[in-house]
């Protein structure tokens, strides 16, 4: 794996940090293939419960996709599909994990980098966080697949300034838009976020993956769900170990211990 791809276990949690702080962490093609690997990893190991994204050096979350690879990794239309589809591969993972992810943004989230932060379950920034996808300032095509989370989360209008404009948003711009869960400091945001994946790494893991795989259901076209899918989720639930342990923490007035399973 690239070392510009920083990876760690620290008790439930797994982080992913982007390490090219030196371009605002801008993510090149092996650093594509490296977060994909280590959201594999992630996946595997029943004892990571969420994961983490965030960019190292504090100025960026990152900056986009590493511009200076373009004319070598995006220089033909077949080598952009081979750089869209190994992109696309990480941003897949990142949504159909069944762990829920959390996009830890400080500074620059732009174009590419935005874009697979709104692949993450959660997303909270600091007060000093920019966003933007400046495509139109380049000539680049946005595709259904990139749009579509996109006009999910903040609705047509938002969409359409933030792409039409290629403008930079502030962090009380996308919290309002809704393109982020949380606004805090510079201080306040690595206490926030330890306290937040204590809180989920405490909860009920198949309780959470139903959770987000129903939820991922719901926002399909309804020809397109998968309902059967939805109920033995929510079924699997209530018929484990976990469900037993939740009861009897409730009654014994204790924090539950739950296994996954």
């Amino acid at each position: 794996m690239t070392k510009k791809i920083i990876v760690e276990k620290s008790d439930n949690v797994g982080h992913i940090r982007l390490n090219q702080p030196e371009k605002h962490n801008a993510i090149s093609f092996e650093m594509w293939q490296g977060m994909a690997e280590a959201l594999d990893d992630f996946e595997s190991d029943d004892a990571i419960r969420v994961i983490v994204l965030s960019g190292e050096g504090g100025r960026a979350f990152s900056a986009g996709a590493d511009i200076s690879q373009f004319e070598e990794k995006r220089g033909s239309t077949a080598a952009v599909e081979t750089y869209n589809a190994t992109m696309a591969q990480a941003s897949q993972k990142l949504t159909q994990i069944a762990k829920p992810t959390i996009a830890k943004i400080t500074g620059y989230c732009i174009g590419g980098a935005l874009a697979t932060a709104l692949s993450c379950d959660l997303r909270i920034a600091s007060d000093d966080s920019q966003f933007g996808i400046p495509a139109a300032k380049l000539g680049l095509g946005y595709g259904y697949g990139a749009l579509k989370p996109l006009v999910g989360l903040v609705g047509p209008a938002n969409a359409r300034e933030i792409l039409f404009t290629a403008r930079r948003f502030t962090a009380s711009e996308a919290y309002d838009m809704g393109l982020v869960n949380r606004v805090l400091s510079r201080d306040d945001l690595d206490t926030f976020i330890n306290d937040y994946t204590e809180t989920i790494s405490g909860n009920g893991p198949l309780t959470i993956k139903a959770c987000k795989q129903i939820i991922a259901e719901i926002t399909k076209d309804p020809d397109q769900r998968d309902l059967d899918l939805c109920k033995r989720l929510n079924d699997a639930c209530f018929d484990s170990d976990d469900y037993k342990e939740g009861r009897a923490a409730f009654m014994e007035k204790r924090k539950p211990n739950f296994q996954g399973r």
